[in-house]
């Protein structure tokens, strides 16, 4: 007697995605926090290692459907079903009235208990990373010629102007980008007198009709033209985040050397340190205890003893995991990058 394949009810499937992309995203916080860590560590080299990993990243072919396919749709997956959870599952470890269950016993109900109150850390926290790490402070980008330029607001330090020569950075302040404007608006000006000598003799009609065959026929003004938009879009870039009071617009050809010192402005700040210190260590705990039950859930450790060697190895991963993201955060700008 053969009984007939029945598909797995669709709550079923839906917990085994949240499980899978909690053990992906538990990867690419390994991944993140590794490259992150190398801002704060081999200290005296300038944060080398970020540089070259964060440009080696920034060169991936088709970078935003990487991020957009193995990055977005595995959080939000994750997210949605994460705050499904917790609108239905009650904290079980800690004293009550009696009115809800507390089992505080068990140890394990404190990991569960702990496992959701990390969930609503991550749910503000992740949201609040993306918006000031990729939307408020990320590099603003142009180009001149062949070279991209890449831009980052900051305050400025003492050690700042030292770090920037190091990394050949340029730092414009607010003086200095007005010397910009006007030296653009002078060239642009010396140009239209060059381009205006000698044209009176011309009538108007066949100097518009000069020009524009010059412009279509003659290589060096059509190259002329690119280079006075790409200035143009260039000083718009420097002028985009007005400056205040001390600030700084760092100009650099290396995505990577602009993220570091993104990087170095916001752990400079002791508001963000202490809050990155909670997102962090939340992250890591979340991300570990998630991925012990992981192998539960798929079947890998289904017996006491290799849950115990699990156990061992996920508190290992979430340790070093955590010591490489407190390195970045205290050790960044207050221990390798201050000078």
């Amino acid at each position: 007697m053969t009984w007939p394949a029945q598909t797995p009810p669709q709550a079923f499937i839906w917990r085994r995605l949240h499980s899978l992309t909690g053990a992906w995203l538990s990867l690419f916080l390994i991944e993140h926090l590794l490259v992150n860590s190398q801002a704060a560590l081999f200290i005296g080299e300038d944060g080398y290692g970020f540089v070259h990993a964060v440009n080696a990243i920034k060169n991936f072919p088709y970078l935003p459907l990487i991020e957009l396919f193995l990055l977005g749709v595995p959080i939000f997956v994750h997210l949605v079903w994460g705050i499904k959870y917790l609108k239905t599952r009650a904290i079980n470890s800690f004293e009550t009235d009696g009115s809800k269950p507390s089992l505080p016993q068990y140890s394990r109900n404190h990991a569960y208990s702990w496992q959701r109150i990390t969930s609503w850390i991550l749910l503000f926290g992740l949201l609040a990373h993306i918006i000031h790490m990729r939307f408020i402070e990320a590099p603003l980008e142009t180009r001149l010629g062949i070279q991209k330029h890449y831009l980052v607001r900051l305050n400025a330090d003492k050690g700042l102007y030292t770090l920037a020569a190091r990394l050949d950075a340029k730092l414009y302040n607010q003086e200095q980008i007005k010397i910009e404007e006007k030296a653009f608006l002078s060239r642009t000006q010396n140009k239209l007198l060059e381009d205006s000598e000698g044209t009176f003799a011309a009538s108007i009609p066949k100097r518009i009709e000069k020009e524009g065959a010059e412009k279509e026929e003659n290589p060096q003004v059509l190259i002329r033209e690119q280079q006075k938009k790409q200035e143009r879009e260039w000083l718009k870039t420097l002028k985009k985040k007005p400056l205040k009071g001390n600030e700084v617009m760092a100009v650099t050809p290396s995505f990577g050397v602009a993220e570091l010192l993104m990087v170095r402005e916001t752990f400079k700040m002791p508001t963000m340190i202490v809050l990155y210190t909670l997102f962090v260590l939340a992250a890591c705990y979340h991300g570990f205890n998630g991925l012990w039950t992981f192998m539960i859930t798929w079947g890998v450790t289904l017996t006491a003893l290799s849950q115990r060697y699990m156990r061992y190895l996920a508190t290992a991963l979430m340790v070093m995991t955590a010591f490489w993201g407190m390195a970045a955060i205290w050790g960044t700008y207050w221990i390798n990058l201050k000078n």
